[in-house]
């Protein structure tokens, strides 16, 4: 059962995003990655209300993904990112990423807060960050 709705064009736009964002980090880093931009979709809170489907998670501005602004991001999705994208959307969660909602590669050591949300883990480059239950119940909930 997927977890989050998806079509063909869905999963292509998530594939593409997971790798141009974090291929560098490897399929448990662009899976990683992959959870918050799940976690977006799924959570009616704080910067995401209004977000219900991956092309608005994916092109959300301000506080969208910068690699939609490279030429990398519009390269054709590869059957490997799209086998990671259907884990997924099938509900796989990876720590410290199955209930993060941000995430960012600092220059140096991951910050305690950043935008007012707490670290939740660093993996490789990227340092994740996840809302308070109380701010966020949604993306805490069992699929």
């Amino acid at each position: 059962m997927a977890v989050i709705k998806v079509n063909q064009k869905d999963r292509e736009m998530l594939a593409r995003l997971i790798r141009a964002e974090a291929e560098g980090e490897g399929d448990l880093g662009m899976l990683k990655a992959g959870n918050v931009m799940v976690n977006r979709v799924r959570s009616t809170c704080l910067d995401f209300v209004h977000i219900r489907t991956v092309p608005e998670m994916t092109f959300q501005s301000p506080g969208g993904f910068e690699a939609v602004l490279h030429g990398y991001f519009y390269q054709p999705a590869r059957e490997h990112e799209l086998r990671l994208v259907d884990r997924l959307i099938k509900g796989e969660r990876h720590h410290p990423a199955e209930f993060s909602l941000w995430f960012f590669r600092p220059d140096g050591p991951c910050p305690a807060q950043w935008w007012g949300q707490w670290n939740s883990g660093r993996y490789k480059e990227h340092c994740f960050y996840t809302p308070l239950a109380s701010e966020c119940p949604e993306v805490y909930s069992v699929f």
